[in-house]
């Protein structure tokens, strides 16, 4: 943000909303498209008035809900009363039953209603528990064999007797195997009766209660499709989604943003399965070979690859091969001189390479720079916007927590009419997370679709030079007043232009996002933009047309 482009009058909003994004004559305006592809008539910053209200509403509704720990354990307590309360069976029993349909209770419900014996076999529950025999003076262990008075034996509701020592033994080894303990039966191999709560209680230790206890704990969330837990460092909060509902993209309690398909980092306007392809080619070896078989050759006797680091044809390969050979047509060292053109100047491979010789190799080397190159052009420019969006993400942060109270001070305004401020920073933040990715989709364009890729690369130029000017507002001209070298008026117009800034960036974002999710479908095969109706855009000039509706879509 080091630039010092000339800012936009604060209080001209026509003259920002004009020259922000559209040189005065609706989005795409300007000489970077052709006349043919009529890009005025697409206009990011137009919006139906009944478009802009439902935008704003859309805001202001959440499709999911954040669940703290002391919510999970709520809900399933709940759901435990729930079910107690219509089977007219012990919260202990409920809670297998639940775990056995995923906490699904409308799944308990229907299911025991249907076939109450076939759901208690498959859960493990018995409906006449075995009485426990009590004339015998000594009852066998079916672990240990050893014999006890009955008093020393316990037992689940089938009856088979087992010792406290060898229950306790068992039970912690179920635990610290890991999750599977929450569906733990019986040790008679040939018995299914399940072991509820109240056993776990009574044998197990302090630590391994607490860790079923977690394990049940975090089976609310795994095992119920509508809901997940945050992927965020440190985070123990989870996500429960309207399926059906739209978006993906949610936010948690502690401000990390992902997608709740796929869990990785909020990425719209980019489909699931492009981020998977995006990441595993950032972190594959894929771009080591394209670099190796764009830089080096292999060696003619051992075949490892060998870079040139030096002026000369003449190449030896490292120890132990120590291979000398012409770095131009690979022949032998030996075999050249004079009559190969000059031992630094080799003829043969320029004779070859007319003769068809070498044309395939050249040809591979060729196709492999060419995509590291453009891999490099998207990669860098991905993780340039990622870098900027962390500086903006402290800078909000130091906002929040030293700067505004600072800036309340100085203006002798509350901290409430500062928000603003706050705003612009967290649109600044979501911009350039999808600015980011708008480069990891202009790397899965199609190349061949030329009138969509000549139009994705205006609008995100534009995105991108829209975005510094409300960066640089933000960033620049904010601290003239947080040093006190300005007067109440000159805030007063500071804060007009950076909130219309604001709006302007997130409407057209937001537009952005949409059209990019909908494949840029109103570009058709020949450059041509379709028309939508026109409409007012936020100064209520009317200049452009509607961008398209948002739809989730995949390329490959």
């Amino acid at each position: 943000m080091d630039s010092d482009d000339d800012m936009h009058d604060a209080n001209d909003m026509e003259s920002v909303d004009e020259d922000f994004y559209s040189d005065g004559d609706g989005y795409g305006g300007g000489d970077a498209m052709n006349s043919d592809a009529d890009v005025a008539d697409y206009d990011f910053m137009g919006n139906e008035s009944d478009d802009s209200d439902d935008q704003a509403v859309s805001r202001s509704q959440k499709n999911y809900t954040v669940l703290k720990e002391e919510d999970i354990r709520q809900r399933q307590e709940d759901d435990m009363t729930t079910i107690s309360t219509l089977l007219s069976i012990p919260r202990e029993a409920a809670c297998i039953l639940l775990r056995c349909y995923n906490w699904s209770v409308n799944k308990v419900h229907e299911e025991w209603f249907a076939d109450e014996e076939r759901v208690r076999k498959s859960a493990g529950l018995l409906e006449k528990p075995v009485v426990p025999l009590s004339r015998v003076k000594e009852v066998a262990c079916g672990i240990c064999f050893e014999n006890y008075p009955p008093d020393g034996i316990i037992s689940v509701g089938c009856g088979h007797p087992f010792c406290s020592t060898c229950w306790k033994a068992y039970i912690t080894t179920s635990i610290n195997d890991g999750p599977g303990c929450l569906m733990l039966r019986c040790p008679d191999p040939s018995c299914d009766a399940a072991i509820g709560q109240n056993m776990i209680d009574t044998l197990a230790s302090g630590e391994d209660k607490d860790k079923y206890y977690r394990y049940l704990l975090r089976s609310f969330i795994e095992d119920n499709r509508k809901t997940k837990w945050c992927p965020a460092p440190g985070c123990d909060s989870a996500i429960e989604y309207d399926l059906g509902s739209g978006s993906y993209d949610v936010t948690c309690c502690c401000s990390f943003s992902f997608c709740w398909n796929c869990t990785e980092e909020a990425h719209r306007p980019v489909d699931c399965d492009t981020v998977s392809k995006w990441i595993l080619k950032n972190s594959a070896e894929s771009e080591n070979m394209n670099w190796i078989l764009a830089n080096s050759k292999p060696c003619p006797k051992c075949k490892r690859p060998i870079e040139k680091n030096q002026g000369c044809m003449h190449m030896t390969c490292t120890p132990p091969c120590k291979f000398e050979f012409c770095w131009l047509c690979l022949g032998a060292w030996s075999d050249h001189g004079e009559r190969t053109g000059g031992f630094y100047a080799c003829n043969r491979y320029e004779s070859a390479k007319q003769e068809g010789v070498y044309d395939e190799a050249e040809r591979r080397r060729e196709m492999a720079k060419n995509s590291l190159e453009r891999y490099t052009h998207y990669y860098e420019r991905w993780a340039t916007n990622q870098s900027s969006r962390q500086k903006a993400m402290a800078d909000l942060h130091q906002m929040q927590t030293v700067h505004l109270e600072k800036l309340s001070e100085i203006q002798c305004q509350p901290e409430s009419q500062l928000k603003f401020i706050i705003d612009s920073w967290q649109q600044i933040v979501e911009c350039r997370r999808v600015l980011k990715w708008t480069y990891a989709y202009g790397y899965y364009l199609p190349e061949h679709e030329h009138a969509k890729r000549q139009f994705f690369e205006y609008v995100q130029g534009e995105a991108e030079a829209g975005l510094e000017r409300l960066h640089q507002c933000a960033e620049k001209e904010l601290q003239t007043y947080l040093n006190a070298t300005a007067s109440c008026k000159d805030f007063n117009d500071f804060r007009t232009k950076l909130a219309g800034l604001t709006s302007v960036t997130r409407n057209y974002f937001e537009n952005l996002v949409r059209a990019l999710e909908n494949g840029l479908a109103d570009v058709d095969s020949q450059g041509a933009c379709s028309k939508a109706p026109s409409s007012k855009n936020i100064t209520g000039s009317s200049k452009g047309k509607g961008g398209g509706t948002g739809k989730n879509s995949s390329r490959t």
